[in-house]
């Protein structure tokens, strides 16, 4: 096998994504998790990561004075595992302009919409309000526009009748615990990279709503 890709994590909650990127792995596996770091010291994601033998770090972001100034000290944790990807996984921190472009091109999103709709918080709720008959995950690479950079892939579910905002997002995420592994595997085999032509699979361009994943 070729040489690893080292994938660093950040979250912010339960990680559950990262379970399933856990998962996805193994020993014909290109990723490799070489660190998860969590702006929360109680974030059970940390559990589960020292559970799989995973190096952990936790940086209370109220410790730091600024935005920027957790951003760098955020930046020096991530950069000691010389990493080829970073992933956020439910990472619940807006990021600086000069955090999203030193990692420009190997910083992977998911978020619970199907983008460019509902960008932001409360995206289940947001789908049912506007009487949506689908909704959905979208993975993406990171720009400094909120949840609005280049798509990679996509997945979606009908929204049924009497679906509450709870029961929609069970179904979404059982998808990001799909797409996700997906997509940081295409990263890790090097099918997968941002040009100047956008996203490129296996060098040819995507779409721009991304490779769309079907059950």
């Amino acid at each position: 096998m070729s040489t690893p890709c080292n994938v660093v994590v950040l979250l912010s909650g339960s990680g559950s994504n990262l379970q399933a990127l856990i998962d996805s792995i193994d020993s014909t596996s290109s990723a490799r998790i070489c660190a998860v770091i969590s702006n929360r010291v109680d974030a059970y994601g940390l559990e589960r990561a020292k559970a799989a033998g995973i190096a952990t770090t936790a940086l209370d972001h109220r410790q730091y004075e600024s935005r920027e100034s957790f951003d760098a000290a955020l930046i020096e944790a991530i950069d000691a595992h010389a990493p080829h990807l970073v992933v956020l996984a439910g990472f619940m921190r807006i990021l600086s302009a000069d955090f999203v472009r030193h990692y420009s091109g190997r910083l992977l999103n998911i978020h619970p919409s199907l983008l460019p709709k509902y960008k932001g918080l409360h995206t289940h709720q947001r789908a049912l309000d506007a009487k949506d008959t689908e909704h959905g995950c979208s993975v993406h690479f990171v720009t400094e526009e909120l949840d609005g950079g280049p798509l990679v892939v996509q997945a979606a579910v009908p929204v049924n009748a009497g679906d509450s905002a709870v029961s929609l997002a069970e179904r979404v995420h059982q998808l990001e615990h799909q797409i996700y592994p997906l997509a940081v595997h295409w990263f890790a085999d090097q099918r997968l990279h941002l040009s100047s032509q956008g996203v490129m699979l296996d060098g040819k361009p995507l779409a721009s709503t991304g490779y769309i994943f079907r059950t």
